[in-house]
């Protein structure tokens, strides 16, 4: 059937463009990651969307197409932690693989996926490899106190062609922000998310009460989840759906972080995490902080909702 008529509505520039319904936009979504439409309809798609802007109604639709054809991991023993990566280091070390471990460490099964979106960057894939953390060729069973990590190819290549779209078009389009909100497990899942743009914000918070997902949301640093370790900011954390602010932003930016590299290559950084988990150098208390959030999310998503302790 093709896509046309969708572009027609959301086609229309900034102020003409006209929003998806729920299903409207899930039809959209599922057709472009099926293959069934032209390459030409995928470029009008992108170029529309990243003019008009997605609804919070859109990335629901977007999310529901991705979550019913998505590979999915097994459900865990506890909630799974969802890092989704995919900017990289630019200016300072990825800490998204430290994020994780740390995590691990206290007892949580952790899912790190991504692919290259940007040219030059570090990748915290990249980082877990040299920490002889092997990357996943298919979905699978995540023990808890583990770290994995998948490319989105092995969870969609759908999914993997739209966001290459990127490097032809030269911008960002909604595949972008599906893979920082999708859960691929089968279970409960906590997915800890990041903003860069502001006016993203309202529409992500409306998106995670919609569907009743558990997720933590900050600003984050250089596209990546793991927060900036110079500042605190502020964190909204979500369980089923229900909304809290944990922290507000903190004042300022430390400027200096006790042992953190200035270089962002691979091994630097592989070396840096190494030495912060064996303790000879200290966590970053913004990180420590996030890592805090992220359990309490966690315990309180594994907690039974009132549905189920009501007879």
């Amino acid at each position: 059937m093709g896509i046309s008529q969708y572009i027609k509505e959301i086609g229309r520039g900034a102020r003409g463009a006209k929003p998806l319904s729920r299903e409207q936009a899930a039809d959209l979504f599922g057709q472009v990651l099926d293959g069934q439409v032209t390459d030409l309809e995928i470029g009008a798609f992108c170029l529309a969307m990243r003019i008009k802007g997605e609804t919070s109604e859109e990335m629901c639709g977007f999310l529901d197409a991705t979550h019913q054809r998505v590979a999915q991991l097994p459900a865990t023993d506890r909630p799974l932690i969802v890092l989704p990566s995919y900017n990289g280091a630019r200016k300072l070390p990825v800490l998204t693989p430290l994020l994780a471990l740390l995590l691990a460490r206290e007892g949580l099964p952790v899912l790190l996926h991504g692919m290259r979106t940007e040219a030059r960057r570090v990748l915290a894939s990249d980082v877990l490899l040299a920490l002889e953390i092997p990357a996943l060729e298919a979905p699978e069973f995540i023990a808890n106190g583990a770290v994995r990590h998948i490319h989105t190819q092995n969870l969609h290549g759908g999914l993997a062609r739209l966001l290459a779209v990127r490097e032809v078009v030269g911008l960002r389009n909604p595949g972008h922000s599906v893979v920082k909100l999708m859960s691929p497990g089968a279970g409960s899942s906590v997915v800890v998310t990041a903003y860069t743009h502001p006016e993203y914000f309202e529409m992500l918070q409306t998106t995670f009460r919609t569907l009743g997902m558990s997720a933590l949301l900050s600003r984050g640093l250089e596209g990546e989840v793991a927060t900036d370790p110079r500042r605190t900011p502020r964190y909204d954390g979500f369980v089923h759906g229900a909304h809290a602010v944990l922290d507000s932003q903190q004042p300022g930016t430390a400027s200096e972080v006790p042992g953190l590299p200035a270089e962002i290559d691979i091994a630097t950084t592989a070396a840096y995490t190494r030495r912060v988990l064996a303790g000879e150098l200290p966590v970053p208390p913004a990180i420590e902080r996030q890592v805090e959030h992220i359990l309490q999310i966690a315990v309180r998503t594994a907690e039974p909702t009132a549905s189920e302790t009501t007879p």
